[in-house]
């Protein structure tokens, strides 16, 4: 079989995870069921750690993306209003 460079690093991500995987429970100083119970506590933790970040994320983009629609709307009303002007300048020298 032949590989791309892409293929050949998804294939040693892999490997390495399944030897890391079988090393770790080899070697691991506690009992499974003390360490699925750690891992499952790492996992949560992660998993609100990175829901926290996700809902920062998702309030800093809302905030940004409120604050591009006011100035864009501050720019369209300048817009119309020196269209308008310039509309009346061209009417009073008719």
């Amino acid at each position: 079989m032949v590989f791309d460079d892409g293929d050949e690093f998804v294939l040693g991500v892999f490997v390495g995870a399944l030897i890391g995987a079988g090393a770790a429970l080899l070697l691991a100083p506690e009992s499974g069921k003390r360490t699925r119970r750690r891992i499952r506590r790492s996992a949560e933790d992660l998993t609100d750690a990175a829901g926290d970040t996700l809902q920062t994320v998702a309030d800093d983009a809302k905030r940004l993306a409120d604050d591009a629609r006011r100035a864009a709307e501050r720019s369209s009303e300048r817009l119309v209003d020196s269209v308008e002007r310039g509309a009346k300048r061209l009417r009073v020298r008719t």
